[in-house]
């Protein structure tokens, strides 16, 4: 009997709204509330992603650096990651997607959270709604351990998402013929994960998602009412 998995993007998926941005005002107002002043460029760098002069993963990096800064310590950094997400669980969980988790791991499906957002905060949702496997953008380390502004690795979106969730299997020792995977997200960059998947479900998706999830005869899900 193959394995079954659930494998949840978590922006507007799990979430109402987005927690990138949310999470660097939050973070810089408890740690250095002067950098607010900032925002305006952290808009222009938005802008410079939106005409292709930076990708996403410089785009994070920019804008981490702006509103949180060169090199925190993780021990710093840790109380506001976790008042961050305790916020998130309170006001931002969409009830349709805690109703699917719920019956995903009473249906005894392994529950897995695929996001282009940072594991530093990513993880203490998912730790939250009882999520223990997190693949996610993950944050590089200086030599002192603290966390600087640069994505290690891969940002965990589109193509590199996939390739991350392969990679995830393959340390799980899990193969792709071993496992049944149903997979929800809401935004067509994951369209190569929901091609790949056995279930591919189109959740809280925007219009694009859904012509094409009509199109292939995907299920579609709204949690936002």
């Amino acid at each position: 009997m193959k394995a079954a998995l659930a494998i949840y993007d978590m922006d507007r998926t799990i979430t109402r709204k987005a927690t990138y941005t949310p999470f660097l005002i939050h973070a810089a107002s408890r740690l250095a509330p002067w950098r607010l002043v900032l925002l305006p460029f952290a808009l222009l760098s938005t802008l410079a992603y939106a005409l292709k002069l930076i990708d996403r993963s410089r785009l994070k990096e920019v804008n981490y650096r702006l509103l949180i800064g060169g090199a925190t310590d993780p021990v710093k950094l840790e109380p506001v990651i976790q008042s961050f997400a305790d916020r998130q669980v309170a006001g931002n969980i969409m009830p349709g997607a805690r109703a699917s988790i719920a019956a995903d791991r009473a249906a005894g499906r392994r529950i897995v959270m695929a996001t282009a957002s940072y594991r530093l905060y990513a993880g203490a949702i998912a730790e939250r709604l009882g999520i223990r496997d997190v693949i996610a953008t993950e944050t590089r380390l200086d030599a002192k351990g603290r966390i600087v502004a640069r994505v290690e690795g891969s940002n965990c979106y589109g193509d590199a998402k996939l390739a991350m969730i392969q990679a995830w299997l393959e340390r799980e020792g899990l193969t792709r013929e071993a496992v049944h995977i149903r997979f929800y997200s809401d935004h067509v960059s994951d369209s190569v994960v929901h091609h790949w998947s056995d279930e591919p479900v189109a959740t809280n998706a925007h219009d694009r998602l859904v012509k094409l999830a009509h199109a292939e005869g995907w299920e579609v899900l709204d949690w936002s009412r």
